[in-house]
């Protein structure tokens, strides 16, 4: 007699799926997580594409278009949003037995509530501190409204079953306010396989496509990402034109970005003189955005402010490409001078990065050697899915899980998180 399959509930108040952090993140915590033998009700926006994951259903609240795009950070169309994303989750718990409910973001609020009255299992997958984010996307000043948020934070901390961060930094914030810090685990968005769209080819049959616009005789410096302010592109593009003096036939290549901000930096940009030495992409599709990083030279990250690793850095890792990227604590927790050329956050330090990544290729071999190397004792898919499979063990329902698909998908122990020495960690 064969045992009945785990069954859980993910709540993600993204728009699912959307090339961009928190839902990569939902993406691949729900692909992995199906992998072992769960079944899946993931509830979501109404915006978003479709996705294909074998053993989980999307639903959707209704969407408003009107409210659309939903930006990243708190707003006013999130809070009116998440009203719906309460219901629909009522609505399920009622009609639906899950043995545990994985709560991303500030659907842990409510879930924390609903949790007594259910008798689920609680997952808190905690992509950053919420209260933090009132202040850092000045949602409001208010210290009623924080302080709020803070109580809030701190009661669903204590009454997960099981709490995630995705950085060190947040590992630190999260463990300091849990009553048993073994409840917690560090499990970095450090895995990257193709995204399934629904009626999108599979990765692996879609033609590798032509990048006619990009110079095949250029060194070829390369961003990919959202174009949001923290993002540092302004740094960037100043750093890159001041490094063509070291390295004239360097292309700059910028991918992402809604058109408002496209034609922001690429005013910046004529501004700088790079006018026939950079090319703004815009938003593309993922195969698209992999083909323009495998044909770069160098791969950025820029970042100005913030403390959340980028999921992007694993993949900047694991490239082959030398990094350049700033010195702060969104990258300090996983980089250093041994994987990547690191500079601080202003155009002449970035400036001296490229121009030493695009110059010294004895110095490029050796980075990204180590890079590679980081990512895969650290970082890798078995990696990440151990402490998936750890993750169902200590809120009890490790038993239920099926068996690892491959010999490679348990590596052994799950390394302790060890949090980037505190000198390092720059504000």
């Amino acid at each position: 007699m064969t045992s009945k399959p785990l069954k859980g509930l993910a709540i993600a108040p993204q728009p699912f799926f959307s090339p961009r952090g928190t839902p990569l993140s939902v993406y691949y915590r729900s692909l992995v997580t199906s992998e072992m033998g769960i079944e899946i009700d993931l509830l979501t926006y109404g915006e978003g594409q479709d996705v294909v994951i074998p053993g989980v259903r999307i639903v959707r609240i209704p969407r408003i278009r009107f409210l659309e795009p939903i930006k990243i950070g708190p707003s006013a169309a999130k809070l009116f949003l998440d009203v719906f994303v309460i219901l629909w989750t009522l609505g399920l718990l009622i009609r639906n037995r899950y043995d545990f409910v994985h709560a991303h973001e500030e659907s842990i609020f409510f879930s924390r509530f609903l949790k007594p009255v259910f008798g689920f299992k609680l997952i808190y997958d905690m992509h950053s501190s919420l209260p933090e984010q009132l202040t850092n996307y000045k949602f409001t000043t208010s210290k009623l409204v924080i302080g709020t948020f803070e109580w809030l934070e701190n009661t669903c901390l204590r009454a997960s079953d099981a709490v995630i961060t995705i950085c060190p930094e947040l590992a630190h914030h999260a463990e300091a306010r849990m009553p048993d810090p073994s409840r917690h685990l560090l499990i970095e968005n450090s895995i990257f396989d193709p995204v399934r769209l629904k009626d999108a080819p599979r990765a692996a049959d879609a033609p590798m496509p032509e990048l006619e616009e990009v110079p095949t005789d250029r060194p070829i410096v390369v961003y990919a990402g959202t174009f949001e302010a923290y993002q540092g592109l302004d740094i960037l593009i100043e750093g890159f034109a001041r490094a063509r003096a070291a390295c004239p036939e360097a292309f700059l290549l910028m991918v992402g970005g809604n058109p408002a901000q496209v034609e922001r930096y690429r005013t910046l940009a004529h501004e700088h003189g790079l006018e026939g030495h950079c090319l703004f992409t815009g938003r593309v599709e993922q195969v698209r955005a992999k083909a323009y990083m495998a044909r770069a030279d160098i791969l950025t990250s820029p970042r100005s402010t913030g403390s959340n690793t980028p999921l992007k850095i694993y993949e900047l890792l694991d490239s082959g490409k030398p990094i350049v990227a700033t010195r702060i604590l969104s990258h300090t927790q996983v980089l250093d001078e041994r994987v990547c050329f690191m500079v601080d956050p202003d155009p002449a330090a970035m400036a001296e990065g490229l121009s030493a990544a695009l110059t010294d290729a004895p110095r490029r071999e050796g980075v990204v050697a180590a890079a590679r190397a980081l990512y895969r004792e650290r970082y890798s898919r078995p990696i990440y899915e151990a402490k998936m499979r750890r993750l169902f063990e200590i809120i009890g329902l490790g038993a239920g899980l099926a068996p690892a698909q491959s010999p490679t998908a348990e590596p052994g122990p799950v390394p302790a998180a060890e949090p980037a020495p505190r000198a390092a960690m720059s504000r």
